[in-house]
C-alpha cells in the first residue's frame, strides 16, 4: 500500500482523524497542541491520531491527499475539515462541535 492508500484507509475507518506533529499527550508543535485542545474541549473521545514526524511518506502524502500544505489536518467522517486556523474559527463559532456530534 502506498501512502495515499494508507491515508484513505485511516480516514474512512476512523470517525475523527488528526494528522499532527507528535501525539496528543506530547504535541511537537503549537498548532497540533491547539487542535488537540479544541477537540478535547468538544468532547471527542474517539480521536485517531497519526504522528507525521514518524513517517515521511505520510507527512508528504497527507499534503497531497487534501491538497492542503500544512499540518495538522483534521478529518471527520472521511471528509477533510481543515487545519489549526480553520478549526479555531469553527470552534469559536460552535460549528465544529455540531460537526463532531453528527
Amino acid at each position: 500500500m502506498n501512502a495515499q492508500d494508507v491515508i484513505k484507509d485511516q480516514v474512512t475507518k476512523n470517525r475523527v482523524v488528526l494528522y499532527m506533529k507528535g501525539s496528543p499527550d506530547f504535541p511537537q508543535c503549537g498548532f497540533s497542541a491547539n487542535v488537540v485542545g479544541i477537540l478535547r474541549e468538544c468532547g471527542v473521545d474517539d480521536l485517531f491520531t497519526v504522528n507525521v514526524l514518524e513517517n515521511p511518506d505520510i507527512r508528504q502524502g497527507i499534503k497531497q491527499f487534501a491538497n492542503w500544505p500544512t499540518i495538522p489536518q483534521l478529518y471527520v467522517n472521511g471528509e477533510f475539515v481543515g487545519g489549526s486556523d480553520i478549526l479555531t474559527e469553527m470552534y469559536q463559532s460552535g460549528e465544529l462541535k455540531k460537526l463532531l456530534q453528527k
